[in-house]
């Protein structure tokens, strides 16, 4: 099967008669750009990854121009792992520490529970409100698909299956990576619980699917054979930085910091955690925003 030719992309469906909502999502060439962009090593890859594609399936569950963030911010060598992802399949992320790449675990998988650690995942939604709506659950694998799973049910109050995968290829790059969420909501019976979680509990990881070649509704039907397929979504790298932005950010220095870059330094390059895009200004133009920061 030629992985080429599968596009990212997320399909949002329901089964059992709409009481339970799926996601299920590819982000191989997402979590290759940023594999790409920040030159992550193959543990760093398989954290990132994991988490970015957590976010592409929870950005689907916003709308309009609603946005999230999720932090996993334990104690581990990789340090944090920031995502940001909206309602329109635009999704970025970063690991504090790239360069991060530990011995396999017990079971010869890529140890990502070691490279974060102890500590909490947060999740701030931007919904429009006043206020950010802020969830906060301690990591209780570091594996990430069981952290997010217990997100759900212990911030949202929704009994959720969430699985997570990445699969790096010898010379590093991303071979697949994608996931599912499976959401029970009211009214089902304790026989269709347990039909799900023994569903979930069999299923193949999800690696080992898409890299079989499966399409996303047929990942669905591994769990719920009945699902139905509500609406199509693309997925895909969006950084929000630009040149006029990283301005913006010299300006609000301030008069005396930029004097001081100006004398000591004579140039300033700025790159942006999200994309690793660097941004450079000589003295010419640092003399522009120290008089634009006066004015």
């Amino acid at each position: 099967m030629d992985m080429e030719n599968k596009q990212d992309g997320l399909i949002r469906g329901t089964a059992m008669g709409g009481r339970v909502r799926a996601f299920a999502v590819r982000t191989t060439a997402l979590v290759e750009e940023l594999r790409r962009r920040h030159d992550t090593w193959p543990t760093a890859t398989a954290a990132m990854g994991r988490t970015l594609t957590a976010g592409a399936m929870m950005g689907a569950m916003l709308k309009g121009e609603e946005k999230l963030t999720i932090q996993v911010k334990g104690d581990g060598p990789i340090g944090q792992i920031v995502v940001d992802a909206n309602a329109k399949g635009e999704v970025r992320g970063y690991v504090d520490e790239p360069h991060t790449h530990l011995p396999s675990n017990s079971q010869g998988k890529l140890d990502v529970a070691g490279a974060v650690g102890q500590g909490f995942l947060h999740v701030t939604k931007d919904l429009g409100l006043k206020e950010p709506y802020r969830g906060s659950v301690p990591i209780i694998s570091g594996e990430l698909g069981e952290d997010f799973t217990y997100y759900f049910a212990a911030s949202e109050q929704t009994p959720s299956a969430v699985g997570l995968g990445v699969l790096v290829a010898p010379d590093n790059s991303v071979i697949v990576a994608g996931g599912f969420i499976v959401q029970l909501l009211p009214g089902l019976s304790d026989e269709e619980i347990t039909v799900i979680e023994r569903a979930v509990g069999a299923m193949p990881p999800v690696t080992s699917l898409l890299d079989q070649g499966l399409e996303l509704d047929e990942m669905l039907r591994w769990l719920l054979p009945d699902v139905e397929v509500l609406e199509h979504m693309d997925i895909r790298f969006q950084c929000k930085c630009s040149r006029e932005r990283v301005e913006q950010t010299l300006v609000s220095l301030g008069k005396d910091e930029l004097e001081q870059l100006i004398k000591e330094d004579g140039h300033a390059e700025v790159v942006c955690h999200f994309c690793n895009e660097a941004y450079s200004f000589n003295k010419e133009e640092l003399q522009q925003i120290l008089d634009r920061a006066i004015r």
